[in-house]
């Protein structure tokens, strides 16, 4: 029978046309046929108008045709769980005899249209999950008829209008998952109906109204994830009907009112995630039908009060994690029979773990971490033949693993990690056959890996590390071909890696460091295609790395420290998502593979100590994420690449003790995040680029031992980071900048020294505060040492020596060595020898050039006087003989003679003579010599 208005039949044709069916839901939409046998169509009794269209699930996609509002007999309108898309046409608005509108979970956008305030008649409207924008309209407030709004996971916001207070018939409200702010309206009081009420994951703010009480229809009340604040009212307590309350993720205080013991139907509390404090007031014994307690992230005290639970408790799940709960191990839980899943995890219980545990059989996960729990494991404690999961990491545990844990055959998860455990891993450990995680990292286990370990071939995680663990890696290991993670590191193990490692096929990480295995790898590693991070360094394994080469998922790989020579594979470079390659301080050898270019995730590489050569011909250009670059001590030569420039990223840049030559390029000066900057001994030439002032973050220059040459550029001034500069050991000359006193973080030392720098040093050096070591030895420094370097209180080490200081040495500096002065000839004073005021008195250069000037023309005046003198006295000398010879004859002749004749010792030429007055008859004007006479021919 056709439809009576046939007008419902051309608009639905319409309709159809808006939608995109590819599963053929509408595929008998016909003309030919009659309208109400089309699927998803409901008709009246008299079959004259279409009344409900259910559509829910179809594989639509389109949009929603305006043309619904011609369909005016229309009841329900059910286009839910498709993937229609764009805005909720305001037509809709006209079905004035619609009841139930869904949309729900679809791909909507736009705001919700006021229009739909119109629906009079209209009980359910739920239009959640879907990409609504905007405000709730205010008009759904005039929906007065309605039992269901659901707007939940939407992108809704603005505040809970209040004029949703008068949809006094409101059965459930679900505004959960949107940005909806401002407070609670109190308004919420007056639904009387209300059964749910779900606004979680908001932004809410406030108080909970207390108004909330006056629901006494309420079955669950989920609040949680938004910023509510104050204390919990204890008004909820009217609630009697509630069954589930969730107030998690807010900001609420004060204490856990004891009045929520009366909420005897509550099956669900979780008051986790808040600032709430004091005691726990709750009792299990009153609350009959509590399943689940979830109080956690909080700061409640205290311990478990007594008769917390009756043995008739319901009480599955019980978490306090993360509070403040001490005391040690609540016996008040163990009647609580029924309980499931425990967390007491991250608190202050202490003490051993009781042997009574075993009466919670019922257990499957039991968090005991992060807590002071101390003592051996209670044999016991394998009587929990139901448990799954069991962690009790980070507590003060020590003796051995009891035998009895390999009772534990549904035991998943076994967690013990940073505790003090000891003793061997029993054998019996290998019967809990479902294990898929074990860790027991920073125990002090000893002894070998049990060599049955492959029987746990459910085990996807297996961490043993940084225990006492020796022997050789069981091969059995190999049997485990579900293991994806494999941590041995920081143990004792010798031996191979064994060859059975290649049928685990899964694995993704292995860290095997600090061990003493050796060996080469075995070849079948490269079977392993799912590798990812790999660590073996600190070990003595050899050969070449290419069956670490298998996979090319590798994102780390660590081989420092060991034995492998070689070159590099090429292959390596199929990893394109490596980020850290460590393969320092081995016997590697060969060319840097050109592949390395491909590598643009690359983070860190570390190629240092190894036997490297040939020109850094490889570019990391593409390597913009760079931050580590380490090539030291290897043999390569040639030109340092301009290509660095492009490194923004790159923090640090280590080049030393190679054989770069050429100048050091100014591109460095663009790596502006450069932290670092290493390229001592090498044979660099030229002078230090001024544009390494840019690299305002430098902490560390070293540019030591090269052949640099000019003086140091001012620029270094902006290196205001920078607490580490060596520049010694090359031919720089000039003047010291006194700009370097811009470097207040300069700590670590200042090192200058083995230059050819000149003039004097910068007073400006004393404003390095920070400083404690300063070398500025064997340069051509003069003048005095200025007295503001002592104020350098934080200086440890010093080393003048070996310029041209002057002067006295600053007393603050007495207590340094002999060798930090040594070499400067006019300084004096401790640790040299004193200096003295009349003696040691130095005088700038002009003015001795003067003293000595006036020494020599005085001593040369004093000569040419004694000369005349002499003559003087020949002459009378002569005349006096004459007048001898003449008056008494020549008897005393020889006599006088002897009166000049230098006897004994004394030097005849160029000596000293001295004559003796008392036989000579001395004329009146010569008594002036009656005295010794010393004269120097």
């Amino acid at each position: 029978m056709m439809l009576q208005n046939s007008g419902d039949s051309y608009w639905l044709l319409r309709i159809k046309s808006s939608f995109v069916d590819p599963d053929k839901t509408l595929s008998n939409w016909s003309s030919a046929t009659s309208v109400c046998s089309w699927n998803g169509l409901t008709c009246s009794d008299d079959q004259s108008h279409v009344i409900s269209m259910n559509l829910s699930s179809s594989g639509l996609s389109g949009v929603i045709s305006p043309d619904f509002s011609h369909l005016t007999s229309l009841q329900t309108l059910d286009l839910s769980s498709n993937a229609l898309s764009g805005r909720i046409p305001s037509e809709l608005g006209h079905l004035e005899k619609l009841r139930e509108l869904l949309l729900y979970s679809n791909s909507l956008s736009g705001n919700i249209p006021h229009e739909l305030g119109l629906l009079s008649k209209l009980e359910v409207l739920r239009i959640g999950d879907n990409l609504l924008s905007g405000e709730i309209p205010r008009s759904l407030g005039s929906l007065t008829e309605l039992k269901v709004l659901g707007l939940a996971y939407c992108q809704l916001n603005g505040s809970v209008p209040s004029e949703i207070g008068r949809l006094r018939n409101l059965v459930s409200l679900d505004l959960q998952h949107n940005a909806l702010v401002g407070q609670i309206p109190k308004e919420i009081g007056e639904f009387k109906k209300l059964q749910n009420f779900a606004a979680s994951n908001n932004l809410l703010i406030g108080d909970i109204p207390s108004s909330i009480g006056n629901l006494h229809s309420l079955e669950i009340l989920n609040l949680a994830n938004n910023s509510i604040s104050g204390m919990i009212p204890t008004k909820l307590a009217s609630l009697q009907e509630l069954k589930y309350l969730n107030l998690l993720g807010n900001r609420l205080s004060g204490a856990v009112p004891s009045e929520l013991n009366l909420l005897n139907q509550l099956e669900k509390l979780d008051l986790s995630g808040n600032n709430l404090s004091g005691s726990l007031n709750l009792s299990i014994s009153e609350m009959k039908n509590l399943e689940v307690l979830i109080l956690s992230d909080n700061h409640l005290t205290g311990g478990i009060p007594e008769k917390f639970c009756m043995n008739n408790s319901k009480l599955q799940t019980l978490s306090l994690a993360g509070n403040s709960f001490s005391g040690n191990f609540p016996m008040e839980l163990f009647n609580c029979f029924a309980l499931q899943h425990l967390d007491l995890s991250d608190n202050n219980f202490q003490g051993e773990l009781p042997s009574e545990i075993d009466k919670l059989a019922f257990l499957t996960d039991l968090y005991l971490n992060n807590n002071s729990f101390s003592e051996e494991l209670p044999p016991a404690i394998g009587n929990l033949s139901n448990l799954e999961f069991l962690s009790l990491y980070g507590n003060k545990l020590t003796g051995k693993i009891p035998a009895e844990i390999g009772k534990l055959n549904k035991l998943r998860v076994l967690y013990l990690y940073d505790n003090h455990i000891s003793g061997n891993i029993p054998d019996e450990l290998t019967n809990c056959t479902g294990l898929t995680e074990i860790d027991f990292f920073g125990n002090q286990f000893s002894g070998s890996i049990p060599n049955a370990i492959g029987k746990l071939k459910n085990l996807v995680l297996l961490h043993l590390r940084q225990n006492e663990l020796s022997g050789q890696i069981p091969p059995s290991l190999g049997d485990c071909t579900k293991l994806q993670m494999l941590a041995l590191a920081d143990n004792k193990l010798s031996g191979s890696i064994p060859t059975t490692f290649s049928s685990l096929s899964e694995l993704s990480l292995i860290t095997l460091y600090n061990n003493s295995l050796e060996g080469p790898l075995p070849e079948s590693l490269f079977l392993l295609k799912n590798l990812s991070i790999i660590n073996l360094s600190h070990n003595k394994l050899n050969g070449s790395v290419f069956p670490l080469t298998g996979s090319t998922s590798l994102t780390v790989l660590d081989l420092t420290n060991n034995h492998f020579s070689g070159s590099i594979p090429s292959r390596l470079a199929l990893s394109r998502n490596l980020v850290r390659v460590r393969l320092a301080s081995n016997f590697l050898s060969g060319y840097i593979p050109l592949e390395f270019s491909l590598l643009e995730q690359l983070v860190f590489l570390d190629l240092s100590s190894n036997n490297l050569s040939g020109e850094l011909a490889v570019s990391l250009t593409n390597s913009t994420k760079l931050e580590h670059l380490m090539l030291n001590n290897n043999h390569l030569s040639g030109n340092i690449p301009t290509w660095l420039r492009n490194l923004k990223g790159l923090g640090e840049l280590d080049l030393s003790s190679n054989n770069f030559n050429g100048t050091v390029p100014k591109e460095l000066g663009n790596c502006s995040n450069l932290l670092k900057l290493s390229l001592h001994n090498n044979k660099l030439s030229g002078q230090i680029p001024s544009e390494l002032g840019n690299l305002f973050s430098l902490n560390v220059l070293n540019l030591q031992s090269n052949n640099l040459s000019g003086t140091i550029p001012s620029e270094i001034q902006n290196l205001q980071k920078l607490f580490e500069l060596r520049l010694s050991d090359n031919f720089l000359t000039g003047k010291i900048p006194v700009e370097l006193e811009k470097l207040t973080e300069l700590q670590v030392i200042l090192d200058l020294s083995h230059n050819q720098l000149s003039g004097e040093i910068p007073h400006s050096l004393g404003n390095l505060m920070k400083l404690e070591r300063l070398n500025l030895s064997n340069n051509h420094l003069q003048g005095r040492i200025p007295s503001s370097l002592g104020k350098l209180s934080s200086l440890h080490s010093l080393d003048l020596s070996h310029n041209r200081l002057q002067g006295k040495v600053p007393s603050t500096f007495s207590t340094f060595p002999l060798s930090a002065f040594v070499g400067n000839r006019r300084l004096c004073g401790a640790p040299l020898e004193s200096c003295s005021s009349s003696s040691r008195k130095w005088l700038p250069k002009s003015e001795v050039g003067v003293i000595i000037f006036a020494i020599v023309f005085t001593a040369a005046v004093a000569c040419l006087v004694m000369i005349y003198i002499m003559l003087r006295i020949w002459t009378t000398w002569r005349k006096v003989a004459v007048s001898n010879n003449e008056g008494f004859g020549n008897e005393n002749k020889g006599q006088d003679q002897e009166k000049w004749v230098c006897y004994g010792g004394e030097k005849r030429k160029g000596g000293y003579c001295k004559m003796n007055s008392k036989n000579m008859a001395p004329s009146p004007d010569k008594q002036i010599f009656t005295s010794e006479c010393v004269l120097k021919k």
